[in-house]
């Protein structure tokens, strides 16, 4: 099924571009959370009117990405885990852990922005990723120390 979309979905397209997914993706998700439309053309007549307020809306996001990248460059979170032989982590740390360790901060990141390859096993210093639109992605540091360490 042939949609286009209404705002921007990272798994998708940009604002606008026409896209080909699952009808039941599109009936279930995107039409009913105003996401998309179905491509007929009579819609790609009104998207296409609507074409210069989308590479507006576009233009701001992007900039709004590079401002939220500046502040977030320089980031550091240290979460604290157990550890057994000094390195090795009882469990793992996660994007719910790293995202947690964000708010503490005051800095609100989606969890799934947070681009993490695998979730860190061992104690350590860590640059992460995080993916704040397309092209815009700052890394962060993840320190992870033990529970009687000091940072």
């Amino acid at each position: 099924m042939k949609v286009i979309l209404k705002e921007t979905i990272d798994t998708l397209g940009i604002v606008g571009t026409e896209c080909k997914v699952a009808p039941g993706y599109a009936r279930n998700y995107l039409f009913p959370r105003g996401k998309a439309i179905l491509s007929t053309p009579q819609n790609k007549k009104i998207i296409e009117q609507a074409r210069l307020k989308f590479e507006l809306q576009i233009a701001k996001e992007k900039q709004l990405a590079q401002e939220m990248a500046e502040r977030v460059k320089g980031i550091e979170c240290v979460i604290k885990a157990k550890v057994y032989e000094e390195i090795k982590l009882y469990g793992s740390v996660t994007t719910h852990d790293i995202k947690a360790a964000l708010d503490a901060q005051n800095i609100s990141i989606e969890r799934r922005s947070i681009l993490l390859p695998e979730p860190i096993k061992l104690a350590g210093e860590y640059k992460v990723p995080v993916r704040l639109y397309k092209d815009v992605e700052p890394e962060i540091t993840v320190k992870v120390i033990g529970e009687n360490a000091t940072a």
